[in-house]
């Protein structure tokens, strides 16, 4: 599938994959709400726009009780689409309000082929201690299968 995998600590994900798409075609990919729900499994009844909390419904199997949330960042066209979220947030009975959110950036890179798609996912260790280390080992898993729905997305 061509990705690779680094974490950084306990604060730091990332992950990489190329895909034979170009830029403007990933880019597309990422910040229309309606791909993006496509590929990344989520009901979005609003577009991204930057200062705007976008939310919607968990379509993965097993998670269709929760609420997609997050808080777009920066949209940088086509190299950078960043959002905050709080990570792992799977427990209905909690309120995750008063944590910190981490920051999710997706980066892309023209490279030969196609693009480079790059996610980083930073802030772990400002989440509370008691599920700091299974949200940042749920999301590491939850973004290299993200990296593939990208990839199967973007490439046809």
């Amino acid at each position: 599938m061509n990705t690779s995998t680094q974490s950084s600590g306990t604060d730091t994900i990332r992950k990489q994959v190329q895909v034979k798409a170009e830029i403007g075609r990933v880019w597309k990919a990422l910040t229309d709400h309606r791909e993006f729900g496509t590929w990344f499994r989520v009901s979005l009844a609003e577009p991204f726009a930057v200062g705007k909390r976008v939310k919607g419904n968990i379509l993965y199997p097993g998670y269709e009780h929760l609420e997609f949330q997050c808080v777009v960042e920066r949209m940088d066209e086509p190299r950078l689409f960043s959002f905050r979220w709080h990570p792992y947030a799977v427990d209905p009975k909690q309120d995750y309000a008063k944590e910190p959110m981490t920051l999710v950036e997706l980066r892309l890179e023209e490279v030969k082929g196609g693009t480079l798609v790059t996610v980083i996912e930073s802030g772990f260790d400002r989440i509370p201690s008691g599920r700091r280390a299974e949200a940042f080992r749920m999301n590491d898993g939850g973004w290299a299968e993200q990296m593939g729905n990208i990839k199967k997305h973007v490439d046809g």
